[in-house]
């Protein structure tokens, strides 16, 4: 008799407020391989907490084959990787803050301090830090790693406790393409050698990895029933009209009025021998970098080459933006403007912010914060500006959830939530860090489109980062690659 994992049988979530919409009933084979697929909103966590025991159950049972595992315990057995780990209780500003002010602390941790102390096999440790490359990383301290390389340090230091079941959420996202690769050939080496089944949640519904075997999709707050992935494959059908702006929302963005207060300068970013250190790591050196009005930019490296640093620097979220020759609208960085009077002519959208934002206040506040730069409310917004507020959740298709409160939303509306705050203001520099990061096939297609509409409009300059070329829109036309300092 084929032995199953886990199986859950008519499964109804004691919580009223996080249940789907229907009982569960799923039996996931020992020797599968799994992808629970669906669009934002759809209901996967909510499924994925049900899966690993986080959600207690009012009827139904959850039944679990761990074997070979000794242990009979769902913690010790289930490990979950959703990489939304928060680097403090603000926003990026923080984070950066905390990297300047911590990088020579002795007590700060680094990475082979945190992965020595678990116990496991040598040999299976060296494996997975040569297919992960993780030897270059494991003297440097935790809060110096980028967000690609703290997903390859969460990732083995998951795989060294060695679960039984590995789940992991959009586990590709803000991984550049040999990461990605690397990656692959790590979860395929897994489970040829290892008794491990791993579940990967995803979003994008029409990329399956390869070492899938069977894919489960979710769907309006329903778990469906679990098929072979050549099955799923064969039957799956894109919606080509589905995530299209309207003529409308085209046409309102378009008739936008243009704004009395923005910038004259046609030199919009300027940087001049730019080299940023923490420690004795180099993060950006001696980078020079102009941009003018109107320009589109598309900002790429490697994971650690100082992306979100250089984003980090033109916003004066990070502590060294002032020790830098660095001039923004023509004005240059120190010479008496405010942090604010920079801010007010930039929208600004990152997984640092995403990750930080625990605000569970409701999204139309959240969007409002965009107005002031705040992560908290902390001006009322007047009728118009709620009006704003309303028109860009709209755009973004979330109008319906004006009161919803943020944490309640799913990970990938979350970010929908954050990016219509990034145009609330209509600024004149947008500045979008992997903006579709966990976002389904057609939130993408939808968020490519705002931003594409977005460009058509006067005088208005993109800076855009991304690990994957079909997230390019068609009006970016300038790019900038940035390279891992060794």
């Amino acid at each position: 008799m084929k032995r199953s994992s886990i199986k859950i049988e008519n499964g109804v979530a004691r919580n009223p407020l996080i249940r789907l919409n229907e009982p569960v009933n799923l039996c996931f084979g020992a020797d599968e391989q799994i992808a629970i697929v669906g669009e934002n909103g759809s209901g996967k966590s909510l499924l994925t907490d049900m899966i690993t025991g986080k959600t207690p159950l009012l009827y139904g049972k959850t039944l679990y084959d761990f074997y070979p595992s000794e242990s009979k315990l769902a913690y010790e057995n289930i490990k979950y990787i959703s990489f939304r780990d928060s680097y403090g209780a603000a926003d990026a500003n923080y984070y950066y803050q905390q990297r300047w002010n911590n990088q020579d602390q002795e007590d700060v941790p680094v990475v082979a301090d945190m992965l020595d102390n678990i116990k496991c096999d040598p040999y299976f440790r060296e494996t997975l830090y040569n297919i992960l490359n993780i030897p270059p990383l494991l003297n440097e301290k935790l809060i110096l790693l980028s967000s690609g390389e703290l997903r390859r340090f969460q990732l083995v230091k998951t795989l060294l406790t060695n679960p039984r079941i590995l789940i992991v959420d959009n586990p590709y996202i803000g991984l550049d393409v040999k990461t990605r690769e690397l990656l692959s050939d790590l979860f395929k080496k897994l489970i040829a050698s290892y008794p491990v089944q791993i579940i990967v949640v995803i979003s994008s519904l029409d990329e399956i990895p390869d070492f899938v075997t069977h894919v489960l999709k979710v769907e309006n707050m329903c778990c469906g029933e679990k098929v072979t992935k050549e099955a799923y494959m064969s039957s799956f059908r894109k919606d080509e009209n589905k995530g299209l702006l309207s003529s409308d929302i085209k046409e309102a963005i378009l008739s936008l009025p243009e704004k009395e207060d923005s910038p004259v300068s046609e030199e919009v970013v300027r940087l001049n021998g730019v080299s940023i250190r923490y420690g004795s790591r180099t993060i950006l050196k001696e980078l020079d970098w102009m941009i003018r009005k109107g320009e589109k930019w598309a900002l790429g490296g490697e994971n650690g080459a100082g992306k979100s640093t250089l984003l980090s620097l033109i916003c004066a979220d990070n502590p060294q933006s002032y020790a830098c020759d660095i001039s923004l609208f023509g004005n240059k960085r120190g010479s008496g403007e405010s942090i604010w009077s920079i801010k007010k002519h930039i929208g600004y959208v990152s997984p640092e912010m995403h990750r930080s934002y625990l605000q569970n206040v409701p999204t139309s506040d959240i969007v409002a914060s965009g107005l002031h730069d705040s992560i908290g409310l902390y001006k009322k917004a007047d009728a118009s500006q709620k009006e704003i507020c309303r028109f860009w959740l709209s755009v973004f298709g979330m109008e319906k959830y004006e009161n919803t409160p943020f944490l309640q939303l799913s990970s990938g509306e979350q970010r929908l939530v954050l990016l219509a705050r990034a145009f609330v203001k209509d600024p004149s520099l947008l500045i979008l860090d992997e903006p579709l990061h966990g976002l389904d096939t057609y939130n993408r297609r939808l968020v490519k489109s705002v931003i594409e509409c977005f460009c058509r409009r006067k005088d208005k300059t993109v800076i855009m980062v991304t690990h994957y070329k079909e997230e390019i829109p068609g009006v970016i036309s300038g790019s900038l690659f940035l390279k891992k300092n060794r």
